[in-house]
């Protein structure tokens, strides 16, 4: 025994001996066993508590099952920065027209918002498919597929301000830190493909407000929060900094990689359920599998051209492509940002932003649809659109120094906004709820945020109440103490 000891000592760099009784069978022959165990578990997805229990590093993003079968297995979140205007989008409010110039008969409207007369839309709305499902004439692609959209005109949030509603659409909470949807996710299933992250979020020319909050993994093991990609640009270089190293080759980068690997895991055997350590072992690993993978995953060159021009020009018809590539690749969460800052925040000049906006992605968003279709790819990936709530149905009021001079934007609102969702186990063709004639207030079936993310969970497989992590002396999850699944969406 005492040889045993001596040999392991000299094997050990780090110098932490003398070891434990406990250490000291870990790493001899019954050690052996018990990580080979873990490996196998953890490449099968299966009983990784036994691995974690013996005391071995477990990825953790390995995939593993949820509560239930669930009918999704991706998500891709169109994520329209600022809040795009439903009435001027899926909502129609044709009662708008009689009231154009004048105060609505809302006296909550009037004394809340401080805004001007109704608003009526300077776009037109026609019904599409099957379904009969109206939708403004500048969504023209995304309508094109009017019977696979589940839309829900009865969204309400709790403030009518950027940050808390980012927040409470992203992270469950307006206020405090928690973790994303997308990390909530990858938490509970891991992901398909470990040469890629499980989590992508997508924003071309920086950040949106807020920043990394908006796919941050908060009090989850870090290896569950977004990776950022800024997709204006179209060099992989670019994309993803430093997914090449000019100075070593493949081999030499794994066998260096190799030594700093089992210095951390033998440093982690003593310090286990430390996720910062665990999630450091993780991206180490995950960046070296990421140079032959995401290079492949992000080069849209390889589609043929019909494909390329199905989804048309532009960074967000690009980065709309990268999801899908993304998704047949295994990706778990694929948030697509369409544009730093507020881009949607039409306070003046609606119609000819919105318009231009709209345009920007509209093709590609319609493209996606049609293209996971086609693929098989549909009913196993949930497609969820929005933004952080709506806009009123009357004019903005100016202000100096902003839209001074201008009475034609509307203001913020989250009483009442359109999200819809499509593929993934969503019933189709259908409009879910209402707001009120004028599109001020949901009325009719509401749908808050927390239900919202209680639906998206169910179609993963979850039930939401016991998606937990414990923190801080209590479990939480991402929609704390509220939240109901609504099963009229479900297929």
């Amino acid at each position: 025994m005492q040889s045993r000891m001596n040999q392991i000592r000299n094997l050990d760099p780090l110098g932490d001996l003398p070891l434990s009784r406990r250490e000291l069978l870990a790493r001899s022959g019954m050690g052996l066993a018990a990580c080979g165990l873990a490996g196998v578990l953890a490449d099968q997805g299966a009983l990784v508590s036994s691995a974690e229990a013996a005391g071995a590093y477990v990825n953790p993003m390995t995939p593993r099952a949820s509560h239930f079968p669930g009918k999704a297995k991706h998500v891709i979140h169109f994520f329209l920065n600022g809040g795009p205007s439903h009435v001027d989008t899926f909502d129609p409010k044709p009662s708008l027209e009689k009231y154009a110039g004048k105060n609505l008969p809302n006296e909550n409207l009037r004394t809340e918002r401080k805004t001007g007369a109704a608003f009526p839309s300077p776009y037109k709305f026609k019904k599409y498919g099957q379904s009969g499902i109206e939708v403004s004439e500048i969504f023209p692609h995304v309508a094109e597929s009017a019977d696979e959209l589940c839309i829900i005109r009865s969204m309400h949030a709790n403030v009518p301000n950027h940050e808390p509603s980012l927040m409470l659409m992203n992270c469950g909470d307006q206020t405090q830190v928690r973790p994303s949807v997308g990390s909530w996710i990858t938490y509970g299933l891991g992901t398909d493909n470990q040469n890629l992250p499980g989590f992508i979020a997508m924003c071309p020319s920086g950040y949106p407000i807020k920043d990394a909050e908006n796919w941050q993994a908060a009090f989850l093991p870090g290896a569950y929060q977004g990776t950022y990609i800024d997709s204006q640009h179209t060099a992989i270089d670019k994309l993803i900094a430093n997914i090449r190293n000019a100075d070593l080759s493949p081999g030499q980068q794994r066998r260096q990689l190799d030594l700093v690997q089992e210095l951390n895991r033998r440093h982690a055997e003593k310090r286990r359920n430390d996720a910062a350590l665990e999630a450091r072992i993780h991206s180490l690993e995950l960046a070296y599998r990421m140079q032959i993978e995401a290079t492949d995953a992000f080069d849209i060159q390889q589609e043929p051209k019909h494909i390329l021009d199905m989804y048309g020009p532009g960074t967000h018809a690009r980065q709309t492509l990268i999801a899908r590539r993304l998704v047949e690749r295994g990706v778990r969460y694929v948030q697509l940002w369409h544009g730093a800052g507020q881009p949607w925040d039409q306070h003046d000049d609606l119609e000819v932003n919105h318009r231009k906006l709209a345009k920007e992605c509209d093709q590609a968003i319609g493209a996606l649809i049609k293209d996971l279709k086609q693929r098989g790819l549909l009913d196993e990936t949930l497609i969820v659109w929005g933004g952080e709530f709506g806009r009123t149905p009357t004019v903005e009021l100016p202000t100096p120094g902003s839209n001074a001079g201008k009475i034609n934007g509307r203001d913020h609102n989250h009483h009442g906004f359109t999200m819809w969702l499509a593929g993934g186990g969503v019933k189709g063709g259908q409009v879910y709820g209402a707001t009120d004639e004028f599109g001020f207030a949901a009325v009719e079936n509401k749908v808050h945020v927390h239900d919202l993310h209680a639906t998206m969970l169910h179609l993963l497989g979850f039930d939401h109440t016991r998606l937990t992590y414990r923190y801080a002396g209590r479990d939480f999850r991402l929609t704390d103490v509220e939240g109901n699944v609504v099963r009229e969406l479900l297929a």
